[in-house]
């Protein structure tokens, strides 16, 4: 019988993902699926933004090499967490089913209900920017760890409040842990509550097994999300925010740029068709076409 290896993070969290991830393959095929947590320098170093220390890639570069010398067959990763350009030698072979896109607060009722000043845990720069935009005086401090480190951070008082993935808390079944926060009033991160996986390139045999469980809509808003980003040239430093929807066969692809304080910002959407992205990189020019100077210098280096 064939053995499929997942490679995952070693998170509760991602390792939850990568059980969703098997219990599919399972359902689609008479296979046996093996999940190999791998320890990630995102995963060691706790005390400091990903920005300062390697970014997006401190998740993904020790899997990266187990995939690529053969030692797992297919990786598991949150797609928000991926960065926008890969080798080669690694696709996007499926995405399950997106889940819950918003963020939630953790702390307060509503932000509209934060103490003056009061101090924010989060190390996401696209929240830092959000939260400052709706209320300048709060303060965003640096909140790394897993689910419950930073939970148990924001029990011990460190900070007033902090804001999580609704879908990782779902997927935790922490189902009434903080309020969400409605898209319209904080854009999502690009490819947030999507649970991905790659392959090699060249292996159509795990291919195979992996386009079973794809569930297209959800690839395909990923993809336009992600080539937005590419289009904008953004990294971790960069404060965006990206929701592509599908309806009746054509999707919108809304987005945010903010300066690092917040205080300026620029906004937008497009339609297009899911088979041709090229409506996502338009909508990146209009974008820093109308941006304010605070903002496209962050973008398009």
């Amino acid at each position: 019988m064939k053995m499929l290896r997942l490679g995952t993070r070693g998170s509760p969290l991602a390792l939850t993902q990568a059980g969703l991830v098997r219990d599919a393959l399972l359902a689609a095929h008479a296979i046996e699926v093996e999940i190999v947590p791998i320890r990630t320098t995102g995963d060691r170093v706790q005390d400091r933004a990903l920005a300062e220390i390697g970014g997006k890639a401190l998740w993904t570069k020790e899997l990266d090499r187990a995939l690529l010398a053969g030692e797992i067959d297919a990786a598991v990763h949150s797609m928000k967490d991926v960065e926008t350009i890969r080798p080669p030698a690694i696709a996007i072979a499926a995405t399950l089913p997106r889940a819950d896109v918003r963020d939630r607060l953790i702390g307060a009722p509503a932000i509209e209900a934060l103490p003056h000043g009061a101090a924010i845990g989060t190390s996401s720069p696209r929240r830092a920017a959000q939260l400052r935009r709706l209320r300048p005086d709060l303060v965003p401090v640096v909140f790394r760890g897993n689910v419950d480190t930073r939970l148990a951070k924001l029990a011990t008082g460190e900070v007033a409040a902090t804001l999580l993935a609704a879908a990782g808390l779902e997927r935790l079944g922490r189902h009434d842990t903080g309020v969400p926060i409605p898209p319209e009033v904080m854009l999502p991160a690009p490819a947030q509550g999507a649970v991905g996986i790659e392959a090699r390139a060249d292996d159509a045999e795990t291919a195979t097994l992996l386009a079973a469980i794809d569930h297209p809509p959800t690839h395909a808003c990923v993809l336009a999300e992600r080539a937005l980003l590419a289009a904008l040239k953004a990294d971790c430093h960069s404060p965006v925010a990206a929701l592509a929807t599908l309806a009746n066969g054509v999707m919108t692809l809304a987005a945010e740029l903010l300066s690092e304080d917040g205080a300026a910002h620029v906004s937008g959407e497009a339609q297009g068709q899911p088979g041709d992205l090229s409506f996502a990189g338009d909508l990146a020019a209009d974008l820093l076409r109308r941006a304010p100077d605070a903002v496209r210098k962050l973008f398009a280096a």
